[in-house]
């Protein structure tokens, strides 16, 4: 990242504090996810129903569920599988969009219009009821919910990447890479690509947010990952068949953790958006 992009940056920080805000929160949680396994203060699976349903304490800071298991412990690890199935997902979303996107949008013709009729067909669909019919087709594992997830995320940046290459395509610079004797491949991956990757990661941020809350909902309605591995839309899922009893702390605090991972994502991404776009710049 060059100097300039620094102290741009810095500058938009300076105009817009939420987003540094955000980008700690994000990074908290990274740092929560890598080694929430060794910093919790108790075993998050294993049980002891003698302390079964005890409020927040000094003990036990976000209480105990219907087991005695310390509801804190389960939240910080449960981070990382969230965050695990979020950032594959994505990931493989984002690759494979950006290229699909780039080459449609530079050749044109049957392969673009072959492409753009599937991307239409997969949002003619609820997102949402889409990942839920995959992962039962494919049964409710780990690398499912990634698959599930990745699909319904592609056509994003297949649009994306295929509207801002079909504009660049025809500029001098890119003609100039042709003349040079560049193969289209080449002029994809060396030179159109790279410039559209700065918007895409905006939109990669906004749609982690966005796979944290699919994750966790098909946990809530039974399709996700099966209990008692921690995760946020289990805990809440079984929290929730203890509020009329005024359990309130084994839905409030799972919720809390998913609610602040989606807003912390969703402002980084409109952070980067403000700091990767030329046009906000003086």
């Amino acid at each position: 990242m060059s100097s300039a992009t620094l102290q741009h940056a810095a500058f938009i920080l300076r105009g817009n504090p939420i987003t540094g805000i955000a980008a700690i929160g994000a990074a908290l949680l990274i740092f929560v996810g890598i080694f929430g396994p060794w910093i919790v203060p108790y075993d998050p699976i294993a049980s002891n129903v003698q302390n079964a349903l005890m409020p927040p304490s000094a003990a036990h800071w976000a209480g105990t569920d219907q087991l005695g298991r310390d509801v804190f412990s389960r939240i910080i690890v449960a981070a990382q599988l969230d965050l695990a199935i979020a950032v594959s997902a994505v990931g493989i979303s984002f690759a494979l969009g950006a290229v699909i996107g780039a080459l449609c949008g530079y050749s044109g013709g049957k392969l673009d219009r072959a492409v753009g009729r599937f991307v239409d067909v997969l949002m003619a669909f609820p997102l949402f009821v889409l990942a839920m019919a995959m992962v039962a087709a494919l049964g409710n594992r780990v690398e499912n919910i990634v698959i599930a997830t990745a699909i319904i995320n592609l056509p994003f940046y297949i649009r994306f990447a295929r509207a801002e290459v079909n504009v660049r395509r025809n500029l001098g610079w890119v003609e100039a890479a042709r003349a040079c004797g560049d193969s289209h491949v080449s002029v994809v991956l060396r030179f159109l690509l790279p410039n559209v990757l700065p918007a895409m990661v905006v939109q990669m941020s906004l749609n982690l947010g966005w796979a944290i809350i699919n994750a966790a909902g098909l946990s809530f309605i039974g399709l996700g990952v099966k209990p008692p591995t921690p995760e946020w839309g289990i805990m809440v899922a079984e929290g929730a068949r203890f509020i009329s009893t005024g359990k309130w702390w084994l839905v409030a605090f799972p919720g809390l953790a998913l609610m602040l991972a989606v807003l912390c994502f969703n402002l980084l991404g409109d952070g980067l958006r403000d700091i990767l776009d030329p046009r906000q710049r003086t």
